[in-house]
């Protein structure tokens, strides 16, 4: 039984090990004592103390390595940042804050201390900087009679492409913020700034192009309907407090804020508690370019700050992007939710289908890079796959062979995929859930890789073969290096999953036959809001809507989408017959803000 035992143990696995070898050395020693006088240990007693070992055996530990750390004497640990925000950002100014700071570490380790590096420092605001911040958002909103709000159209463009131009200029620092802070690799980090400037750029061009962000009626321009002349343009809703996560801090942020200010409205932006050090870097462009008031920055503990914020009742409008449970809390602390205009992108657990006429190669490359790109660190990402009974020895095989080829480093090392975890209990999650599906069955299919193993920070992909419906990975959003395969023998499996899913986001589905495809297709078209057939899920291009159901959005996020959702229509109407009429609103471009041309 001892050698039963022994054998179930992750040899690469040290706590599991180190727990193992404790109790059998409990089982020797009581052995000891007893013999020495003269006893006999009783089968119950024997059988508890084998019985713990045995469980001391089956409990999964990641293998612990050495941390992926930075040399002191490397080039790149040079040039570490190091971003002191001891300053509230309020009313358009830097403010001394001589308050508790936040220290912001790296999840890269420094070599010199075997601890995460040290990369800047946060603010911990209190309740009363957090409702300073939202009460000069209001003051700037005035009621919609603010300077701002009442800025023309074109103003306001020109201001947001001045603000963009200045932050142009600090990109290569703002690309190192991001490599150190969320461990973006060089490439990622530069195409998440490059990206955003280009979602501006098109928010722009859309505006330019249809100031009522092709409403679809047709009034942009003076229009008879019935016999009443009509003509409609976008306008602000108030104050917006905004809230994005960590995976994409300056894109996800940007793709609310920039429409909401060019839309007129102001703003008080909840910097992330990781991936808060960019925005420190944007001051200044803001400042510069926008009236006093109109964007605010709160750091510091959501818990403390979010819910005052909220509760006073000035917030019109919530751009969030995280969790449920998170945007739920905050919704219910208004006074007055029935005002509150909610745009919100939530968890996500993408499903990736693999039908047996499936092409393994696309579909294995496809589930690998979507379950794994910036590490699974993303809401679109695939996050289970089921795989049909026929083909899923191979599908396992192959993605197996294309997760070996990923190569795990630090974020500027060439080719690198896999990069170490910003969330400091992230890593001990992961290992929870893997734990969870090994203790009920799976297998960690590669184990031989190095599947699953620790370097600090840096977690090598695990492939998780075998999960079923009794294992939290096959319901819980893993957002890591975890990729989870449950194998079906008919696509009524399937469709009981995705039914009772809470996931409404995305699915993938690799197939070569649209017969095969279509119920699907049908059954997923009322579940989530995008299908991708033989490609992994993805919210790009940003000109397509990207939407989502059930608990995985609140809104419908494009380019056009996030215009519209941070504005309302404003109609000027008159009788078509009421010449006088006619002419006050013929001269109305001449005079008037909000009706001057682009």
């Amino acid at each position: 039984r001892l050698a039963s035992a022994s054998a179930r143990v992750d040899a690469g696995s040290r706590r599991s090990v180190a727990l193992f070898n404790h109790v059998i050395s409990q089982i020797g020693e009581r052995l000891s004592t007893e013999r020495s006088l003269g006893l006999k240990m009783s089968d119950r007693s024997l059988t508890l103390l084998l019985t713990a070992a045995v469980a001391a055996a089956d409990q999964y530990a990641c293998p612990v390595l050495a941390p992926a750390s930075v040399e002191p004497s490397s080039t790149f640990y040079a040039g570490k940042p190091e971003v002191d925000a001891s300053f509230r950002f309020v009313r358009g100014t830097k403010v001394a804050y001589d308050g508790p700071m936040d220290v912001v570490f790296s999840p890269v380790y420094d070599a010199a201390t075997g601890s995460r590096a040290e990369i800047g420092r946060l603010p911990r605001m209190s309740e009363d900087d957090a409702l300073e911040a939202v009460q000069a958002a209001a003051e700037a909103w005035d009621r919609g009679q603010g300077e701002w709000p009442q800025l023309s159209l074109a103003a306001r463009i020109q201001a947001i492409e001045a603000v963009c131009a200045e932050l142009r200029s600090i990109r290569d620092q703002i690309v190192d913020v991001l490599m150190w802070e969320i461990a973006k690799s060089t490439g990622d980090a530069a195409k998440e700034f490059d990206r955003t400037m280009e979602f501006v750029e098109a928010a722009i061009k859309e505006l330019k192009a249809d100031p009522t962000i092709r409403q679809g009626f047709g009034f942009a321009d003076w229009t008879q309907v019935s016999g009443v002349s009509v003509r409609v343009r976008r306008g602000p809703i108030g104050v917006m407090l905004g809230l994005a996560p960590f995976n994409y801090p300056l894109n996800e942020m940007y793709a609310m804020l920039i429409p909401a200010l060019l839309m007129g409205n102001t703003a008080v932006l909840k910097l992330p508690a990781i991936g808060g050090l960019v925005h420190v870097l944007t001051c200044d462009a803001f400042a510069k370019h926008l009236p006093r008031g109109v964007i605010n920055f709160v750091s510091g503990s959501g818990r403390a700050t979010m819910g005052p914020i909220m509760g006073t009742g000035l917030v019109d409008v919530l751009g969030f992007i995280g969790g449920s449970k998170a945007a739920d809390a905050l919704i219910k602390a208004h006074p007055q939710p029935h005002r509150l205009k909610v745009f919100a992108q939530l968890e996500g657990k993408n499903l990736g289908i693999v039908l047996p006429d499936a092409d393994l190669d696309t579909a294995a490359a496809q589930c690998a890079l979507g379950a794994l790109s910036y590490n699974g660190q993303r809401c679109t990402a695939i996050k289970l796959i089921m795989v049909h009974d026929a083909v899923a020895d191979a599908f396992v095989r192959k993605i197996r062979e294309r997760i070996a080829t990923l190569h795990v480093g630090l974020p500027w090392e060439e080719g690198v995929s896999i990069t170490p975890l910003p969330e400091l209990k992230k890593p001990q999650l992961l290992e929870a859930l893997i734990g969870d599906a090994l203790s009920k069955g799976a297998s960690l299919a590669n184990a031989d890789e190095g599947g699953g193993s620790l370097r600090g920070a840096l977690m090598s992909p695990a492939l998780v073969d075998f999960v079923t419906p009794e294992m939290r990975l096959f319901h819980e959003e893993q957002f890591g290096p975890v990729v989870p395969v449950a194998r079906f023998s008919d696509v009524e499996q399937v469709k009981a999953a995705l039914k009772a899913s809470w996931n409404g986001q995305q699915a993938a589905l690799f197939t070569a036959d649209a017969v095969n495809a279509a119920p699907l297709v049908d059954a997923l078209s009322s579940i989530v809001g995008r299908i991708n057939l033989n490609a992994q899920c993805g919210r790009s291009p940003d000109v397509v809507p990207f939407s989502g159901r059930r608990s995985s959005a609140m809104g419908t996020m494009s380019v056009t989408e996030a215009l519209r959702a941070f504005s309302i229509e404003t109609v000027v109407a008159h009788p078509a017959k009421d010449e006088t009429a006619a002419r006050v609103a013929a001269g109305l471009a001449d005079h008037s803000a909000f009706w001057a041309p682009l």
